[in-house]
């Protein structure tokens, strides 16, 4: 969780963005974040799977300074550009078109290399030359972005693995043409067989041509396939960006004019006609319609608005015509807070991956000593030249640790995206653990299991129903509280109220028509006026009291003059949600400040034990609850939405706010959830149960796969060429298994 200092801003840093070119693997990345974590005042985070830099730095630290110190590195460097409406290609396509055309050419130039190689019958008198002059193409330009970067990291004093790539194709092409022109194996009649294994009588008639092609094709389609599986995993997040509309109907002097969204304003008011997108955040203002936000929270039923209700960018007016008021535009409105929030996620890297990057570092030159002393050994045994060469080249390519870089980012990126497309955004890599250790939910009642939508139920007195109703509602108009705005919206007409005051967790007071009015709990009421409860109001509180009904009393002039009933709806989904965190093993807890007959009764509605109601709890003893928890070696999480839920949220090891709650609440939260519903929490712990579950798999397999090969490589029981396919399909796995997560549906 967040200390306090983050929470109300106090941390003396800003945050970039940067775009990285030139990153091949988890050594690249590797490298840039540790040459930027030595920068005094910044603290970087590097991702391989998404090309970008996530940088935390003091203010004596320039953006331009961050980018010269990544170029000096020997990679490129560039803030994000806005993206462009009209312009849908990502910048991934480009290069992925160039990788297309650079595996297609070098496929067709190595498959007769390789059938004439392993394929004794086609062997024709001096087909080696041929197969020579097939080879070099795809060894010099088909190799050439593994060469260029091999080259540019020796500069550097660095080795990734393009280092072993370029190594491996430039030994196997280089012993080729040593056989060719030194050697027995440009003779006219010179045959060839295939072997799996590497033959300990081989000699210098043995070439290496179809290792040198076929490797090079191998990891050109597996990068390819790579690149494209990345460019998938990242479609649900370029899909949110590109929601909003593109243009919008402004109205200017009553009068239509159709502008680019880019030059909304705050307070312009627009048109949307049915079908349309509603261009930003607002308020409306005219019209009447039910607007389906399906895109953008995942929730299926169009919500009716009129006049006074705050509508978001991105959905779709489903009904009338509305005229909105723009209330947030740019990078304030909720899309595209959204889809900040999934970036900076994608871009962070969960505990797990430091494992995996603390190996990678080292892990190059730790393979390049391996197959050095993997030739040496072989010729110290007595085996020819070409099996110590043949062993030493295996290790060098089945190497390559391109899935264990991959291996959480994908899985991150595709798990993310998913959320923002059912409305759960995860805030953070991090938030994916704590998911899988908690044991205990802790549930906020009011706006979370209930509508938060209080309506007055009845109004007792001891005298005039009116005059208390009125008296109450003056004063509770001044309250943020549902409570209070129930109330006041059931008075109607308002007289004008001074002195008010907030009493925290017990209730309002205020002066109307020169009398000293309170509103709240009875126990207060009566400890501040010293007033005595008439019995018949007592026994009235009761029976709404065991109805799960509050009850709200007033006072005036030094005496209780009578209690106004209001109560909360349950939500259709609460119960359902309940259900689901049992069957995932959460213990789940209502926690609420109203009074505890009304939390028993709406917790047995929803299936909540009575042992785990937590009522009658003050906003400042949220926290210490939720410490309580944790002392008793509970993991909690803790959905709210509003702002005195903020700092609960923070404290409890897993916060869920609403997205239909307070910015406060949001902010303090590890996941937000868009829509109001708290069926949504259930998915959202279990897509990030399944999201960890899809990263460990990945890690386990990319380990598995480099600790079995490496020595079987070594021993001489892997052919290059079946390495290199070995290789390749490493990392188009972990892809592919990340994807899977596309299929997630919510239960």
């Amino acid at each position: 969780m967040r200390t306090t200092e983050e929470l109300l801003g106090q941390t003396p840093t800003n945050s970039v963005q940067i775009d990285i070119e030139g990153m091949t693997c988890t050594s690249c990345s590797a490298r840039i974040e540790k040459k930027l974590n030595k920068m005094d005042g910044v603290t970087a985070t590097v991702n391989y799977a998404t090309g970008k830099a996530q940088v935390e730095h003091t203010a004596d630290i320039s953006a331009d300074q961050l980018l010269a110190t990544i170029e000096a590195t020997g990679y490129s460097a560039a803030l994000p550009k806005p993206p462009e409406p009209d312009n849908p290609t990502t910048a991934r396509e480009p290069y992925l078109d160039q990788l297309r055309t650079r595996t297609l050419v070098s496929a067709a130039l190595t498959l007769p290399v390789v059938l004439l190689s392993m394929v004794p019958l086609f062997q024709f008198n001096n087909w080696q030359w041929l197969a020579l002059t097939l080879t070099a193409p795809v060894v010099v330009w088909g190799a050439l972005p593994f060469h260029r970067a091999a080259l540019l990291n020796a500069r550097h004093r660095a080795a990734t693995m393009d280092t072993l790539v370029s190594v491996g194709v430039t030994a196997a092409f280089l012993w080729s043409l040593w056989a060719l022109f030194l050697g027995d194996a440009g003779h006219p009649h010179m045959k060839m067989g295939f072997d799996l294994l590497p033959a300990a009588g081989s000699s210098g008639d043995h070439i290496y041509l179809e290792v040198a092609a076929a490797v090079t094709v191998f990891i050109l389609a597996g990068r390819y396939f790579e690149e494209r599986a990345k460019t998938r995993s990242g479609a649900a997040l370029r899909a949110l960006m590109d929601m909003g509309a593109k243009d919008v109907a402004v109205l200017r002097d009553g009068v239509e004019h159709r502008i680019p969204v880019g030059q909304l304003a705050v307070g312009d008011e627009f048109v949307v006609r049915p079908g349309e997108k509603i261009a930003t955040d607002g308020v409306v203002v005219d019209g009447r319609s039910a607007v389906d936000s399906s895109m953008l929270t995942g929730e299926s039923v169009p919500v009716e608005v009129e006049a006074g209700d705050a509508v978001v960018g991105a959905t779709v007016n489903s009904g009338g015509r509305l005229v909105v008021r723009a209330t947030r535009i740019g990078a304030d409105t909720q899309l595209a807070q959204m889809a900040t929030l999934v970036e900076q996620a994608q871009t962070g890297k969960a505990p797990v991956q430091r494992l995996a990057d603390r190996i990678s570092a080292i892990f190059v030159p730790i393979v390049i000593v391996i197959a050095i002393a993997t030739l040496i050994v072989w010729l110290i045994v007595g085996s020819s030249v070409a099996a110590a060469f043949t062993a030493a080249v295996a290790v060098l390519i089945i190497a390559c640790p391109c899935a264990l870089g991959l291996a959480t980012p994908t899985a991150l990126m595709v798990g993310t995206g998913r959320g923002a497309q059912l409305g759960i955004i995860i805030k953070g890599p991090q938030v994916l653990e704590s998911t899988r250790r908690v044991d205990t939910i802790v549930l906020d009642k009011t706006g979370t299991v209930t509508t938060g939508e209080m309506g007055l139920i009845a109004v007792h007195a001891v005298a005039d129903e009116a005059e208390v109703l009125r008296l109450a509602g003056a004063v509770e108009h001044a309250s943020e509280h549902p409570i209070a705005q129930a109330i006041a919206a059931a008075a109607g007409s308002l007289a004008p109220v001074s002195d008010f005051s907030n009493h925290e967790g017990r209730g309002v007071s205020g002066t109307v028509d020169g009398r000293e009015v309170y509103v709240g709990r009875r126990a207060w009421l009566v400890e501040a006026l010293g007033a005595d409860v008439p019995q018949d109001l007592q026994e009235i509180v009761h029976a709404a009291e065991s109805l799960g009904q509050t009850p709200v009393w007033v006072a005036w002039d030094s005496a209780i003059r009578g209690v106004v009933i209001v109560a909360d709806t349950i939500k259709e989904t609460s119960a359902a949600a309940i259900a689901q965190f049992k069957a995932m093993g959460l213990r789940p807890i209502l926690l609420t400040g109203d009074n505890e007959r009304a939390a028993k009764a709406v917790a047995a509605k929803v299936g909540i034990a009575p042992e785990d109601v937590f009522a009658e709890v003050l906003p400042s003893e949220k926290v210490a609850t939720v410490a309580r928890l944790q002392a008793e070696g509970k993991i909690v999480a803790m959905v709210g939405d509003g702002v005195n839920d903020a700092a609960a949220l923070a404290t409890a090891d897993l916060g869920l706010a609403m997205g239909t709650g307070s910015d406060v609440a949001i902010e303090a939260s590890d996941l937000t959830l868009v829509r109001g519903d708290l069926t949504s929490a259930a998915d959202a712990i279990r897509l990030s149960r399944a999201t960890l579950r899809t990263i460990k798999g990945n890690l386990f397999w990319a380990f598995a796969y480099n600790t079995a090969a490496i020595p079987l490589a070594a021993v001489g029981l892997l052919n290059p060429l079946i390495a290199g396919a070995a290789m390749a399909f490493s990392s188009v796995f972990v892809v592919s298994n990340s994807l899977r997560l596309r299929r997630f549906k919510p239960a």
